[in-house]
């Protein structure tokens, strides 16, 4: 490969509005260079706006799936595409549910493997990065992000590729709206027969973890589920989001969505608040990419404290009612 002719992007909408983690992709595969295009399972015509508004120039909408599951119906459209030659050197999937079931079916489809848990995805066109000039490389982070892996493909194109959340920066370049492409889905039998009969989306206020702007985190610091009541108040008056380390959500605290961390989210806030957190390396890689970090620990040699920006050493059962107690009496 001597350069990079085609990238796809699956596109993941919910009620109408793309995910963020497609448009992070799609400012990635932009920054590839080559053509962008995206592949969509529903109506294309939803998405086509915003798509082109990120860069890419077609959506291939396999029309409406009828509540078949994404991963079966998509999966196999883009095989078959493949197959009549329109072929991408590279798929980008966003580390989701959807996004891993489509990436594990297209790779036995295609007999391609596919990386995951990646946060970039280079050319690597002379060979300056790894031997082995004219191939893409990943990086994956291991060991709770204390190591970096780089992987090149050395299989034939199409190469698939699973991008974490936040890795990166998703961008409106003003581009026109994707034109639409229609194409088949081929019959995928047994598999093909199972429906979605319904959707429970969880009830929340204020701003969803992985896009707030600020997020107040709560750990096992708190020392019991009920004082966890003061991460949401907390939230609430900084119009952010709450969120919780492993511990206390394995303790039942907390739901799972609220999880942040390398097992949960990973959210890049403006403002991260974390109370009674220590600051485990797995908790750690969820939320370090935050612009400002604040922590509140009553020990001294915390790890949360080594990359706070600011750090409070002090018992959080004392500092939060204060520091509540100064924002709502802020004039209105």
């Amino acid at each position: 490969m001597t350069a990079l002719g085609k990238v796809w992007v699956f596109a993941e909408a919910h009620d109408g509005r793309v995910a963020p983690v497609v448009l992070e992709a799609l400012a990635k595969a932009r920054e590839l260079g080559g053509e962008v295009e995206a592949f969509f399972g529903g109506g294309g015509d939803e998405v086509a706006a915003t798509l082109g508004a990120h860069g890419a120039s077609c959506v291939y909408a396999t029309g409406d799936l009828g509540g078949a599951l994404a991963g079966v119906s998509v999966a196999a459209a883009m095989a078959a595409e493949v197959g009549r030659g329109n072929r991408p050197d590279l798929v980008l999937f966003g580390t989701t549910y959807d996004g891993r079931d489509v990436a594990a079916r297209l790779s036995v489809a295609l007999d391609r493997p596919v990386l995951t848990n990646n946060v970039d995805v280079t050319f690597d066109a002379d060979g300056s990065g790894v031997e082995g000039a004219g191939s893409l490389v990943t990086s994956e982070p291991v060991f709770g992000g204390a190591v970096v892996v780089r992987t090149r493909f050395t299989a034939p194109p199409p190469h698939l590729v699973l991008v974490r959340p936040k890795s990166f920066t998703a961008a409106d370049v003003g581009g026109d709206p994707a034109e639409v492409v229609a194409v088949a889905v081929p019959d995928t039998g047994a598999a093909g027969a199972a429906r979605v009969t319904g959707r429970h989306v969880e009830e929340a206020a204020g701003p969803k973890l992985d896009e707030a702007a600020v997020v107040v985190a709560g750990g096992r610091g708190l020392g019991e589920a009920a004082k966890y009541e003061m991460v949401e108040k907390l939230a609430r008056l900084l119009q952010g989001a709450p969120a919780a380390t492993r511990a206390i959500v394995d303790a039942g605290w907390v739901p799972y969505s609220h999880q942040v961390g390398q097992t949960g989210k990973v959210v890049k806030p403006m403002l991260y608040l974390a109370v009674g957190i220590s600051g485990a390396t797995q908790h750690m890689v969820g939320m370090k990419g935050a612009k400002h970090i604040i922590a509140v620990n009553k020990d001294a040699d915390a790890p949360i404290l080594s990359i706070a920006d600011l750090g409070v050493v002090g018992d959080l059962h004392k500092v939060l009612p204060k520091l509540i107690a100064a924002l709502e009496a802020r004039p209105t």
